[in-house]
């Protein structure tokens, strides 16, 4: 068991749906249907596999575990990769979103099946490859591929805008790793490696620092994505069909807050000390701005998509407040987030499905024909607030004591966004679910049918049962974050000491 490549196999088991796609033919009924089994197994099998990284896992060692190593190119990068308490959940959350996307394009996606469906499995081995990686390069290549099939999702089978959305979201997304791909180049010159657990043990100079913190900070903060280069999100959202956008809002959003946890905080912790304050400013404004923002919205996708944006600035405050509550609950809140915000997303689908409309004016009143779409929509919708018992409470409120301790304004300013998110949501949720049903399309709207139960009941229950009980995530977490913040702290006082030394 010890040799077997478990995480190589998780990561490329997708393309070999891929490849069985390849050959299949997507014209009549049956030929759909295949190709949607297919699909369907393709990913469910990734799933199972990738829980035998959880079973493996042991949650006392804090380093990196399941390592496979492999020259790649003569100049010293290799093939490299490993997981840590970090880097391992969002492996399983990746698997664990992709068999939902399938099941909600079943019937939604009606134009070339197939080539929707390899996009999907292609973009589901670059995310779990960009969590697995342990060589920058290799890290960098992952992170850039899985552009290419987003592109596509919201740029083929997206909304009427699809085509401004998708460049936008491209061009937004490459411009900043630009940036980092020259940083990756200078980090190699100066340190002679592209490996990441090396990295993390090299001593950046602290001028140094500063440029690559910054040219990493600008690739991060757009796919987070930070205020003010957000604007990409809400325009990919409202265009994206349903299944984009529940791995664009449970997935690839938090491959920028990994990577600032990795990187920004891993290797360059006095600069990342110095730009706190900066990060903490745009944090409060972007849970202010974009809540204020949300609450003006008349789609449902879009006010969704902002409250993502404001979600985030939690998480950008928890990793840069760097001690165990900020960081733990960043994690905690990029998993919960991952799945509440891709149910929401869900929740949308299943009456766009039926009436085509995202316009919150264009409901009202489906309680009253559709009572379990209107329980599981409350759950999510309270778990998108924050309420105590649900998964997304106790992310927000780790990373709100986590600043508290590193900086009291800041978590003051930050804990208003718990009231306007509380605003907008429940506004939402009562123009469409509550009221009379008046209007005449709406009445004979049908209720969750079982693939919709399918999809929506296994997260009700996750966001449940981890808003309850979180000491499965905290316990694989715990040491590798505890080696983090331990790092972190060592060398800023090496470089007090250095400083006073000097003087």
């Amino acid at each position: 068991m010890t040799d077997w490549p478990i995480l190589s196999t998780v990561t490329f088991l997708p393309l070999v749906g891929v490849l069985i796609l390849l050959f299949m033919r997507d014209d009549g009924p049956n030929g759909r249907r295949n190709i949607l089994n297919v699909s369907l197994l393709t990913t469910v099998f990734t799933f199972v596999v990738s829980l035998f990284v959880w079973i493996g896992f042991d949650n006392a060692n804090p380093g990196f575990q399941m390592i496979e190593r492999h020259d790649w190119l003569s100049s010293g990068i290799s093939y490299h990769m490993g997981v840590d308490g970090i880097s391992m959940l969002f492996v399983i959350l990746t698997t664990f979103l992709m068999p939902f996307c399938v099941l909600a394009s079943w019937l939604s996606v009606e134009k070339r099946l197939k080539d929707y469906m390899i996009a999907f499995l292609v973009l589901e081995t670059m995310m779990v490859g960009v969590f697995t990686s342990l060589d920058i390069v290799l890290f960098y290549v992952f992170f850039e591929a899985g552009l290419i099939p987003m592109f596509l999702i919201i740029g083929v089978w997206g909304g009427k805008d699809r085509v401004y959305a998708s460049y936008k979201f491209f061009l937004y997304t490459l411009l900043g790793s630009v940036l980092m791909l020259l940083a990756i180049m200078a980090m190699y010159w100066q340190a002679g490696t592209t490996d990441i657990p090396t990295l993390l043990a090299y001593k950046f100079p602290a001028q140094m620092q500063t440029w690559l913190w910054l040219a990493f900070f600008a690739s991060f903060a757009v796919k987070m994505p930070m205020w003010p280069v957000h604007t990409w999100l809400p325009d990919a959202h409202v265009q994206a069909p349903t299944a984009g956008s529940v791995i664009l809002a449970g997935i690839l959003l938090k491959l920028g807050g990994y990577g600032l946890i990795r990187f920004s905080i891993g290797m360059f912790p006095n600069a990342s000390e110095y730009f706190a304050p900066l990060v903490y400013a745009l944090s409060v404004i972007a849970i202010i701005y974009t809540s204020l923002v949300a609450m003006m919205q008349e789609d449902m996708k879009k006010l969704i998509a902002y409250s993502s944006v404001a979600h985030m600035g939690y998480v950008t405050m928890g990793i840069f407040a760097a001690n165990q509550q900020g960081v733990q609950g960043a994690i905690f809140q990029m998993l919960s987030h991952g799945i509440v915000s891709g149910a929401l997303f869900l929740c949308v689908g299943v009456i766009y499905d039926r009436t085509h409309t995202r316009e919150i004016a264009a409901y009202g009143g489906l309680v009253n024909n559709m009572p379990k779409y209107a329980v599981a929509m409350m759950v999510f919708t309270m778990a998108n607030v924050g309420l105590p018992g649900t998964s997304g409470f106790i992310g927000e409120f780790l990373t709100l004591i986590g600043v508290f301790r590193a900086n009291t304004w800041v978590a003051l300013f930050a804990a208003t966004g718990v009231i306007l998110s509380a605003a907008y949501a429940l506004w939402l949720y009562r123009r469409v679910i509550f009221g009379a049903l008046e209007k005449e399309n709406l009445k004979k709207l049908l209720d969750l049918s079982p693939r919709e139960q399918l999809i929506l009941y296994p997260l009700i229950a996750l966001t449940i049962f981890f808003g309850v009980y979180p000491a499965p995530i905290f316990d694989a977490t715990a040491a590798s974050v505890d080696l983090l913040v331990n790092n972190y702290t060592a060398a800023l006082h090496a470089a007090q000491n250095v400083a006073l030394s000097m003087n």
